[in-house]
């Protein structure tokens, strides 16, 4: 990405708008503009933010040129998400991606039943209410699907063959998420299949956070799995940090928390879902309607392991994880 072009598109994400002089501003209003609304927060999202830029460049928009982003950021406070939603709306926004998951996407549907709107990712959009059909969702609502819930108890059976000692193992969740129950159902029959006790520790702000960690020691918790959630996205560091700090191995959805010293993680590429959704915007600027996009589900999906978290807990990772990891830190 040329560096003009990311100045343009992300140098201003924090504000509400570009200050820009007065011709620019002219000639920035001519141009469509999207609404970027996310539930995450700027500064762990750059990685995304970038893939939805090259998603809307093979759409032929490149950002100052022939189009405008309007950033909001709830900041994993999901309260935030529909006043800034209607403020996009307010605004006359061309179309409106939802990042984040389903709260940002369907504070964005609840603001408008007429912009355009694409997902970042959402797990059973018909079952909330997001579209109609997968292979034609209907409305002025369509984006990108995920199997979330399929791939928690993924999740826990490779934390299980990681750790096979751990015979209770935590799942920390989000109730503030409307997806967090379908996945809370799918981790815990499979504990059942695998005759694990599944401890699920609810969590929705910071202090809430660092309470679930600390009760790990007493539920005797020999593991836990942080849910691929957009709140838990928007503290990454810090949860990372917490999982260090009490020594307890951690699984998680997204490779960035590997990355960052995290032990496992396994899911789709998440910035192959910012690309896809900028392609679909591109479309819809274009003139094509949402109702006529299909929900599009991943086809790729990624293991890493952080060999150098692994040792500092004092565990050794099986050469079949090893094998069939798609990345190893070393």
């Amino acid at each position: 990405m040329k560096r003009r072009e990311f100045i343009a598109g992300f140098g201003a994400i924090t504000s509400s708008s570009f200050l820009l002089p007065m011709a620019s501003r002219a000639q920035q209003s001519a141009m469509p503009v999207v609404g970027y609304l996310s539930s995450r927060s700027p500064g762990e999202s750059a990685g995304v933010v970038s893939a939805f830029l090259q998603g809307l460049r093979e759409s032929g928009l490149v950002v100052g040129q022939n189009v405008a982003i309007e950033y909001r950021w709830a900041e994993g406070n999901y309260e935030r998400l529909p006043a800034l939603a209607a403020e996009l709306v307010g605004m006359r926004v061309a179309v409106i991606l939802a990042a984040g998951g389903p709260p940002s996407a369907l504070a964005a549907k609840k603001a408008t039943s007429k912009t355009p709107i694409v997902f970042s990712a959402a797990d059973d959009p018909v079952g909330l209410g997001l579209v109609e059909s997968l292979g034609r969702p209907g409305g002025n609502v369509t984006g990108m699907g995920n199997f979330n819930s399929a791939l928690t108890a993924k999740r826990l059976e490779l934390l299980h063959e990681l750790v096979p000692s751990a015979r209770t193992i935590a799942y920390l969740a989000n109730p503030a998420n409307p997806s967090a129950q379908l996945e809370v159902r799918a981790v815990q029959e499979a504990a059942n299949t695998l005759g694990i006790n599944l401890q699920v520790l609810n969590a929705s702000n910071d202090k809430e956070v660092e309470a679930a960690f600390a009760r790990l020691a007493e539920l005797k918790a020999g593991a836990v799995i942080v849910a691929a959630e957009p709140y838990f996205d928007s503290r990454r560091a810090a949860i990372v940090e917490l999982a260090a700090r009490h020594a307890v191995p951690a699984s998680y959805g997204w490779r960035e928390n590997v990355a960052m010293g995290g032990l496992l993680s396994y899911g789709s590429v998440l910035k192959d879902s910012y690309r896809n959704s900028g392609i679909y915007c591109g479309r819809i600027l274009k003139g094509e309607k949402p109702a006529d996009l299909p929900v599009v589900q991943p086809t790729k999906f990624e293991m890493t392991i952080n060999l150098k978290t692994a040792k500092a807990l004092g565990l050794t990772v099986p050469p079949a994880l090893l094998t069939g990891a798609d990345e190893v830190i070393e």
